[in-house]
C-alpha cells in the first residue's frame, strides 16, 4: 500500500460530485482502505471495525482515530462509481435451466450462444465506427472502475517497465455466483394458507443476476460472468490483468470480447495489443474481422463445431488448421515470415525443409532445388490463414501465453476469496473484482522495484539506516 498512488481518482470520481454544497471527504482514503480490505481477504464490516481497533490498518488506510468514517461512507463510494440500479424487484419465479440431453455437452464446452449473428453485427458496428456502438461504450456503468484501475494500477506497471507499450493480451470469462437466491425470497402469505408451492412473485434482491453455465463444473449457476483480458509479463514471469469486465452470467464469451477490447483501446490509446489469444468462444468471423481492422494478430483455437465452415478456394488443399497439403499428403512448412506488403503467407515443400524423408510426388511437383512454394492470404479466409499461420512455433508459444488468463482468474476468485462471497450485488462484485487486480499490480510493482533498488523501506518512512540497524 505504501507505493500505491491514489491522485489521478480526484479528477476521476469528480464528475460523480455535485460542484456546490459540502465537499466530499476521505474520499482516496477510502479507495485505498477497500484495496487494503480485499488484501487482507477480510469483509468490509470486519474491515471497519479492524479502522478502530488497529492503529497500523488505520494509518495505512490513511485515517486518524477521530476522523474514521461511517461504513455507510464507504457503500455511498461504492453506489457513485457504479451507478446501477439494484433496487430488489418483484417477480414470477421461474426454474433453474436444464441441459438439452439430446446436445449434451463435453467437459469444458460451452453453452452456444443464443444469438450466433451477433457477433458479426458488432464487427459491422465497429469497423463502420457506427455510433450506436460508441454510445454503449459511453454508457456503461463501470466505466469509471475502469479508468481508475487504467491510471493508478495499469500506467504504473507501464511506467516501470513491467508491461511493454505494445504486448499480447488473453481474454477469458470466468462464473461468479452471486450471493442472493436464486429463487427469490417469497412475500406473499400462502405459506401460512397452507399452500407451499404457490407463483406469486417472489422478492429477487440481486436484480440483475441471471443463470449461466459453468462448463468446468458442468452446472448452471446463478449470478455474473467476469471477463478479464490478462498479458505475460516474460522478464518478470509474472501474469498481470490490463482490463476487467462483468457481464449477465447467460452471456456468451465472445460478445464480451467485443467490448473489452474496445473499452481498452478507448482507456488506453498510448497502449497497442498486438496479439490477440482466446479459446475457440472468440472462433468467429466477426473477431477475426474486427482484429483484422485494428492490426491485431489473433491467435484463437479453432471451434470443432465450425470444422468445414470456411471460405478458401476449393482448387488448394487445406487441413483443419489452414496449413496447405502438398501432392504427397505431407503438411507444407511455413517459411518463417509473413510478407505484409502482398498479404500473403509463405509455405514450402516439406522434404526440401526435411520435414520428410521421401517424396514420391517430387518429380511432378516442382524442378527447383528450392522446392515447391505455396502461398496463402489472409483475405480468403481470416480464420484458417492467420498472419501468425496455425501449428508454428510462434503460435504455439503464444497460446501458451493463454494459460496467463486462466491464472489471473484463479487469483481473483480463489485468493481474494471471490469464489466464496455472499455478496448480492453486482457493484459490489466488480468493485472487489476491481480491488483484487489493483493488489495484483501492486505484488508485481513492489516485487519489480525490490529486484531492480528502486524501493527502500526504510527511507519511505525518513528512518536512517544507521539507527535502523
Amino acid at each position: 500500500m505504501l507505493i500505491l498512488g491514489l491522485d489521478p481518482i480526484k479528477e476521476i470520481i469528480a464528475p460523480r460530485y455535485s460542484n456546490t454544497g459540502a465537499p466530499a471527504l476521505n474520499q482516496p482514503e477510502i479507495y485505498r482502505s477497500l484495496i487494503l480490505q480485499s488484501s487482507l481477504k477480510i469483509t468490509l464490516t470486519e474491515f471497519h471495525k479492524k479502522l478502530s481497533v488497529n492503529p497500523v490498518i488505520r494509518t495505512i488506510a490513511g485515517f486518524t482515530k477521530d476522523n474514521i468514517p461511517g461504513i455507510g461512507s464507504f457503500y455511498d463510494l461504492m453506489y457513485r462509481l457504479y451507478p446501477i440500479d439494484e433496487t430488489p424487484v418483484l417477480r414470477a419465479p421461474y426454474a433453474k435451466p436444464k441441459p438439452d440431453p439430446k446436445n449434451k455437452l463435453k467437459k469444458g464446452e460451452k453453452m452456444p450462444p443464443k444469438n450466433p449473428a451477433i457477433t458479426g453485427k458488432l464487427a459491422d458496428m465497429i469497423i463502420n465506427k457506427q455510433s450506436h456502438f460508441e454510445s454503449l461504450l459511453n454508457r456503461r456503468q463501470e466505466r469509471y472502475l475502469q479508468k481508475i484501475f487504467a491510471k493508478v494500477s495499469l500506467d504504473k506497471s507501464v511506467s516501470l517497465g513491467i508491461i511493454p507499450i505494445s504486448f499480447s493480451v488473453s481474454g477469458d470469462g470466468t462464473p461468479i455466483a452471486t450471493g442472493a437466491c436464486e429463487q427469490g425470497k417469497k412475500v406473499c402469505k400462502c405459506r401460512e394458507n397452507g399452500i407451499f408451492q404457490c407463483t406469486c412473485d417472489r422478492k429477487y434482491t440481486d436484480p440483475n443476476a441471471n443463470w449461466g453455465w459453468d462448463s468446468h463444473n458442468e452446472c448452471y449457476y446463478y449470478g455474473y460472468s467476469g471477463y478479464f483480458l490478462s498479458t505475460y509479463c516474460r522478464e518478470q514471469k509474472t501474469d498481470l490483468p490490463v482490463h476487467l469486465k462483468l457481464v449477465q452470467a447467460s452471456r456468451h464469451d465472445s460478445v464480451p470480447t467485443f467490448f473489452a477490447l474496445a473499452e481498452f483501446r478507448q482507456l488506453n490509446p498510448n497502449l497497442h495489443i498486438n496479439t490477440f489469444i482466446s479459446d475457440s468462444a472468440s472462433d468467429n468471423y466477426g473477431t477475426y474481422e474486427v482484429l483484422r481492422h485494428w492490426g491485431v494478430n489473433a491467435v484463437i483455437a479453432l471451434n470443432p463445431k465450425n470444422k468445414g465452415n470456411t471460405k478458401y478456394p476449393p482448387s488448394l488443399k487445406i487441413d483443419d488448421d489452414g496449413t496447405p497439403i502438398c501432392l504427397a499428403d505431407h503438411r507444407m512448412v511455413y517459411s518463417g515470415f509473413y510478407a505484409k506488403d502482398r498479404y500473403r503467407i509463405k509455405w514450402r515443400c516439406p522434404r526440401v525443409s526435411g520435414k520428410a524423408e521421401f517424396c514420391p510426388a517430387c518429380m511432378g511437383c516442382s524442378n527447383s532445388s528450392y522446392g515447391r512454394v505455396v502461398y496463402t492470404k489472409p483475405s480468403w479466409d481470416p480464420r484458417l490463414f492467420t498472419s501468425i499461420p496455425r501449428g508454428s512455433c510462434l503460435w504455439k508459444t503464444k497460446m501458451n501465453e493463454r494459460t496467463a488468463s486462466e491464472r489471473i482468474n484463479d487469483r481473483i476468485m480463489q485468493d481474494y476469496r471471490l469464489e466464496n462471497t455472499k455478496v448480492r450485488s453486482k457493484k459490489r462484485i466488480f468493485f472487489y473484482i476491481t480491488a483484487a487486480a489493483m493488489n495484483i499490480h501492486l505484488d508485481a510493482q513492489l516485487k519489480f522495484m525490490i529486484d531492480h533498488g528502486m524501493f527502500d523501506f526504510f527511507k519511505l518512512l525518513g528512518i536512517d539506516h544507521q539507527l535502523a540497524a
